[in-house]
């Protein structure tokens, strides 16, 4: 448990930092003159950038054995890269800062998530992913609320605002220093031949990775849940940006309350029904945000959003990780991030084009493919967990 700790605590930084620059990128790229696809472009090509990587990474690191190593530099190239973005003075240069970026991501989230699926027992490999995302969501809620202290309060422009988060991800890399390598992930032989990691997955772990991918197809970013809730609240009230900050205030909030519970939920009533619940809030989500025409709808829209984060993020890694043996564990968590990742690209090209169109064929289009996504994951994958 020691060394869930200690990942949730540097995710805690690496996420304090991130989430201080996220709610204010979508807004910053509006000012350097980017569009809706600009948006799409570059969280889309962001995110799919570290995704390609994490497959590599993922197998890399099954075959060496190295897994705090590839920790520790992927947290340290992510903290590096952030000072890019103070230097932005076209939406062009964030389409390269970002994906610069999310390497470290890439570099780092498969071994991290495998010392942490080999650090608890199998009947709490839930709550232990749980506990480690609600650590990094209780950063994100610190982030969150220190940039709307910063711009309300004091006034900070975006660029010195992005220069301080920088610095706030240098200290994610000092808890990995004291993590110790599961003896499990050490001494258990590599089994890769010529014929490819990759057939020796199982048949419902595919079918898995496949549904979850096409479900990636429709979670676009969430910047343009952000941008919906700025461009309407800055047409209502004076103060737009602040209400914005609050929402995601409260976003981050229900993420980090129930993060953990939802982890050990899915160890008790199996990882498919907590995956369900995650597509129909997400689901529920996209319907709101159709409908959504004053403040309070958006104060109910973003919670539920959080609550979304918190089941899915846990349950859908504890899921890959019950269906893959310890030998391919890295390898198994890079496929997955690596498959519904580079669903973001198209995903996020998509979305871009549908918001510049009428941002309502946005969200009709999310809503229809979470629930797509939801009935074929009830139809196709018919074992909830490998307990039963």
């Amino acid at each position: 448990m020691s060394n869930i700790i200690l990942l949730g605590l540097t995710s805690l930084f690496a996420d304090f930092s991130s989430e201080i620059i996220v709610p204010l990128l979508p807004i910053f790229i509006s000012t350097l003159g980017g569009a809706g696809l600009a948006i799409g472009l570059i969280s889309g090509v962001g995110d799919a950038t570290a995704s390609i990587l994490k497959v590599v990474s993922g197998r890399w690191v099954d075959k060496n054995k190295k897994y705090k190593r590839f920790v520790l530099w992927g947290y340290a190239f992510s903290a590096i890269a952030k000072f890019f973005f103070p230097l932005a003075t076209t939406w062009q240069h964030i389409l390269i800062a970002r994906p610069i970026e999310r390497l470290g991501k890439g570099f780092r989230n498969a071994p991290r998530d495998a010392i942490v699926s080999e650090s608890v027992s199998l009947e709490k490999r839930g709550a232990g992913f749980g506990l480690q995302r609600m650590m990094d969501s209780l950063g994100a809620i610190l982030g969150s609320v220190t940039v709307l202290i910063l711009v309300w309060k004091f006034g900070f422009s975006f660029k010195l605002i992005f220069l301080l988060a920088a610095f706030v991800s240098l200290l994610s890399v000092i808890p990995i220093f004291f993590i110790k390598e599961p003896v499990s992930l050490k001494t258990r032989p590599s089994r890769f031949q010529k014929s490819g990691v990759g057939e020796k997955f199982s048949p419902l772990l595919k079918k898995f990775i496949v549904i979850s991918t096409v479900f990636s197809l429709g979670n676009f970013s969430f910047m343009f849940l952000i941008l919906k809730a700025q461009t309407f609240l800055s047409a209502t009230f004076s103060n737009g940006l602040v209400l914005t900050l609050l929402l995601y205030i409260f976003f981050n909030v229900f993420d980090t309350i129930f993060s953990r519970p939802a982890g050990k939920l899915s160890d008790k009533i199996g990882r498919k029904k907590v995956i369900l619940t995650a597509y129909f809030l997400l689901s529920l989500t996209f319907a709101g945000f159709l409908l959504a025409s004053s403040f309070w709808v958006f104060l109910f829209l973003f919670p539920i959003y959080g609550l979304f984060k918190a089941f899915i993020d846990a349950s859908q890694k504890a899921f890959v990780s019950d269906l893959s043996p310890v030998e391919i564990r890295g390898s198994a968590l890079g496929t997955f991030e690596a498959s519904t990742g580079l669903a973001l690209i198209p995903g996020g090209i998509i979305a871009g084009l549908l918001w510049n169109a009428n941002p309502n064929l946005l969200f009709a289009y999310g809503l229809t493919i979470s629930f797509s996504a939801l009935v074929l994951l009830q139809v196709t994958v018919k074992n909830s967990s490998l307990k039963n």
